[in-house]
């Protein structure tokens, strides 16, 4: 996680129990609130072959730092995924 996210859990802005269900959620494909575009491309990344990244995107339950959203981005390569605020792409 980015240190943004990281603050947000420090200060209490981000429940640990939410943020673990965003990331069971992008592990089984649940993709949150991305645009239609991003979520054609994230079912074409699970094509075998296919060498896409993974994107999602899911509503804060409250507003951290002006952010209303936080994404997980997994690598094309999957060996990274990184929970960030869009602030900090």
């Amino acid at each position: 996680m980015t240190c943004g996210v990281d603050e947000a859990l420090q200060c209490g802005a981000i429940k640990m129990h939410w943020l673990a269900d965003c990331i069971r959620r992008h592990a089984r494909g649940d993709w949150g609130s991305v645009p239609k575009s991003d979520a054609a491309l994230n079912l074409a990344a699970l094509t075998p072959g296919d060498e896409g990244r993974l994107m999602s995107v899911y509503p804060l339950p409250t507003a951290v730092d002006g952010e209303t959203t936080i994404w997980i981005i997994t690598e094309w390569d999957r060996s990274v995924t990184t929970i960030l605020l869009p602030s900090e792409y």
